[in-house]
């Protein structure tokens, strides 16, 4: 097989693999879960600091390792704000995401004193939301707070997305209706029917992946090395090869064979664009699903060595505990007992 060059923009492997179809079926490898944990009213003039925290999460989860906080708002209006970025303006029928849950300041204004949202909550009465109800009195905006959260560390895709996400509900063809049930499981939380919990996560975990998948596809070419290269046909088919096979003997050589390209383009292609190289960036995808079926399930540990790519239990024993510290026989104990 003669080298191909760098450049090349088409390989023959492509056959329709969408390099952002690819990332989003690696975002749902990450297996979300989540919940509504507080109800807001807000009256102008106000302005607050927030950030999810993991006492937040353990009414719903044990303490996920990762949290994408979000606001869903069902009345008013308010800005928010994220570090020295410019500020957000979210409005009723909106929801906002923040990916790696960055402190922020959301506020009718964001130059007045903010306080701290924590400070602020009330504790749930009967079963219900805790409530956050503050401000001047003048115009009410209403928002659900909540989070996705998953136990997966070194996520490379949510650490390169923008800080915040922004969603109109209403637009696309299912907004209607998935701003209605989000609507109508707020009202049955807030009244303390504690059944609505799961449905929100669904559809908090359906609005986060339409987030993001319009702002890729909205993005020019070149925003961002990392947007760009997703959009990039050789590392978006490694991407979908890796994903889809990743019990594979993959190689970088053999990945590089696969679509058509040299190794040395590629090795050097994949790592540019992703930040590691593409057998670091499997060993990690391997580990992450590891986790989750060491989390979720009774299998045996050969079984889920086997299934995400090694050739022994001893080995992936080896490998798991360099990368965790303990042998993952001791990871699932410690997991399990935190979780009674």
């Amino acid at each position: 097989m003669s080298d191909a060059p760098e450049h090349l923009t088409e390989p023959p492997l492509l056959r329709g693999v969408c390099p952002v179809d690819a990332l989003l079926d690696m975002l749902r490898a990450m297996r979300l879960t989540g919940g509504i944990f507080l109800d807001v009213e807000f009256t102008a003039p106000w302005c607050v600091t927030a950030k999810v925290g993991p006492e937040d999460c353990i009414p719903f989860t044990p303490e996920p390792r990762h949290i994408i906080a979000y606001h869903y708002v069902t009345a008013g209006r308010f800005l928010l704000k994220v570090d020295h970025q410019p500020p957000v303006r979210v409005e009723s029928g909106e929801i906002v995401v923040l990916p790696r849950n960055d402190g922020h300041v959301i506020g009718s204004a964001l130059n007045l004193r903010a306080v701290s949202a924590e400070h602020l909550i009330q504790p749930a009465a009967g079963g219900g939301l805790a409530k956050i109800v503050h401000g001047g009195g003048g115009e009410r905006t209403k928002i659900l707070c909540g989070f996705l959260g998953n136990d997966m560390p070194h996520n490379a895709i949510i650490a390169l997305l923008p800080s915040v996400l922004k969603l109109k509900v209403t637009e696309g063809a299912s907004g209607s209706w998935i701003e209605s049930s989000f609507r109508f499981a707020g009202k049955e939380l807030s009244e303390a029917e504690a059944a609505s919990t799961p449905i929100l996560a669904k559809l908090a975990e359906l609005l986060f992946m339409e987030a993001v998948r319009r702002y890729l596809v909205s993005q020019p070419p070149a925003i961002s090395t990392w947007t760009a290269g997703m959009r990039d046909p050789i590392v978006g088919s490694a991407l979908g090869l890796l994903h889809s096979q990743i019990a594979r003997r993959w190689t970088t050589e053999g990945l590089a064979r696969e679509i058509a390209v040299s190794r040395s383009a590629f090795a050097e292609r994949f790592t540019r664009v992703i930040g590691e190289p593409p057998m670091r960036y499997l060993a990690r995808q391997r580990f992450e699903q590891a986790l989750a079926r060491l989390r979720d399930s009774a299998d045996p540990i050969a079984r889920i060595a086997f299934e995400v790519g090694y050739e022994s239990e001893a080995a992936f024993n080896r490998a798991f505990k360099r990368e965790y510290g303990v042998p993952p026989a001791s990871w699932r104990r410690d997991h399990r007992a935190g979780k009674a």
